[in-house]
């Protein structure tokens, strides 16, 4: 058997290993053996990939010095070996809070190596053509796959950014709103087809003009994507990191026609539609716009103020709290970031299994945006080792709040706003929500009376059935144990 079929064999056996790795993502019971099948399908693809150069390299010339194959071989490897210790240390040290925005930098390593190996394939590719008995036919495309790559490459790195910059708080969450956004954004695209136009269609040995319309590409892409995620406010954020990690995959499949690499085409494309596919049930379930998201907020208008005066919120202390909840017969937890942030997911587990224990009916309702990505809740929820049968989406527990006795909210705000379904200019109007105000009781766990990271405030803190319980998240929930 050659290398090239072992290396052939090796790509089928590691885009399959992708493929059940997806799939096993899907459920919580299948998420660890889906890891693993990721984890093992992209070892297998490294060692083919750097096996396969070992083989095809004979020695390599930079700046006028030549060196032999192991030198670029030894550089990979020890690449390799840098960026796996320091992954193995950024997943150690980052805390569940710290998830989303580690990820969004993560999708921004993707874009800029698209952008690298697009500036690498126009430099080095186009002299390597002459060479192939297609050269006509190719030199268009190469060029072709060389704008578009960069172009996607850029926007995903800038986004990126972006996106971890407003998870991190370290910028506004509120949307960007330029006079003219919408036009700049289609105008910016417009602007990059009829470039890409004039690069294919340019003389192959002008080098200085390609250079030049790569240069402006790259820039324009730079300052799109900067301006669509920040064009987008930060109660649609966690469509937004969905839609980075499909943007994330599309520039990998980029990369992988510049490099001819199948594996990373195959890789890319599962990448990209498996997180397209994502943002749009998504934002089916928060009730906004596929393309309106992925344009930038396109056409979404600058929210206005709320001066409304909603009157005096009620608030309650723990052991209060603890009464309640010993003679509820039904009671739902609804999660948020802030139960993230104060890491209480652990005593709420114990709360959940001393209700339990006392024959009260605990369940969970997970809103589909809850946190600052995909899937946050739930994740936070299976860590603390609770029972996934209690864990219910929105739809499934939405019905059953009129039946339930007392709702926890614990640092969850824009997911739980009746101004979604009951303010027709509220900024998330329209958005569907955990309906948690028809439930007997509500008692919402937060720090303050601040509004959410979608900065609307929430009605829900004052009505007759709702009492606040200020504080740690975490200190209270213990609180609440202690006086059980």
């Amino acid at each position: 058997m050659t290398i090239e079929s072992m290396t052939f064999a090796a790509y089928i056996v590691a885009s399959l290993l992708f493929i059940l790795s997806l799939a096993g993502l899907s459920k919580h019971e299948s998420a660890k053996s889906g890891l693993t099948y990721g984890m093992v399908g992209m070892v297998i693809a490294l060692v083919a990939t750097i096996t396969m150069m070992v083989k095809d390299l004979d020695h390599v010339e930079f700046a006028g010095v030549s060196f032999d194959k192991w030198t670029p071989i030894g550089l990979l490897i020890g690449a390799v070996v840098v960026g796996a210790l320091i992954g193995l240390w950024r997943a150690k040290i980052v805390e569940m809070t710290g998830m989303p925005e580690l990820i969004a930098l993560l999708h921004s390593f993707v874009g800029l190596a698209a952008v690298l190996i697009g500036w690498n394939g126009a430099i080095t590719g186009v002299h390597a053509l002459p060479t192939d008995p297609d050269y006509g036919a190719l030199v268009g495309i190469h060029a072709a796959e060389v704008a578009i790559g960069i172009f996607i490459g850029a926007v995903t790195f800038t986004g990126s950014i972006v996106a971890n910059l407003k998870l991190s708080a370290r910028m506004k969450s509120a949307p960007l709103m330029l006079p003219g956004k919408n036009f700049i954004n289609v105008g910016s695209i417009v602007v990059f087809i009829v470039l890409t136009g004039i690069y294919v269609a340019r003389d192959v040995k002008d080098d200085t003009t390609g250079y030049v319309l790569l240069a402006v590409i790259t820039i324009l892409a730079l300052l799109l994507g900067w301006h669509l995620v920040a064009s987008i406010g930060g109660g649609d954020m966690p469509v937004v990191v969905s839609m980075l990690n499909s943007y994330s995959g599309w520039a990998a499949a980029a990369s992988g026609f510049l490099l001819g690499n199948d594996l990373l085409i195959v890789t890319g494309a599962l990448v990209g539609s498996s997180g397209a596919y994502l943002s749009y049930i998504m934002c089916r379930a928060m009730n906004r716009s596929f393309i309106s998201v992925i344009a930038g907020g396109f056409g979404i208008e600058a929210p206005a103020s709320d001066d409304t005066d909603y009157g005096e919120h009620r608030e309650i202390q723990a052991d209060a709290a603890a009464e309640l909840l010993s003679e509820a017969k039904s009671v739902v937890i609804t999660p948020g970031y802030g139960m993230a942030v104060a890491q209480a997911q652990y005593p709420v587990a114990d709360l959940t299994a001393k209700l339990r224990a006392k024959g009260v009916d605990v369940r969970f309702g997970i809103h589909p945006v809850a946190g600052r990505l995909p899937g946050h809740m739930n994740v936070l929820l299976a860590e603390a080792k609770l029972p996934y049968d209690i864990v219910l989406e929105m739809d499934e527990i939405n019905d059953d709040f009129p039946e339930t006795d007392v709702v926890l909210v614990i640092g969850a705000n824009d997911t739980v706003n009746p101004a979604a379904s009951e303010d027709p200019g509220s900024p998330i109007a329209g958005m569907p929500v955990l309906e948690v105000w028809n439930a007997k009781d509500v008692i919402v766990f937060k720090r303050s009376m601040a509004a959410g990271y979608a900065g609307v405030q929430n009605p829900l803190f004052f009505r007759e059935n709702t009492q606040m319980l200020f504080g740690d998240a975490k200190d209270r929930v213990e609180d609440i144990i202690a006086g059980l």
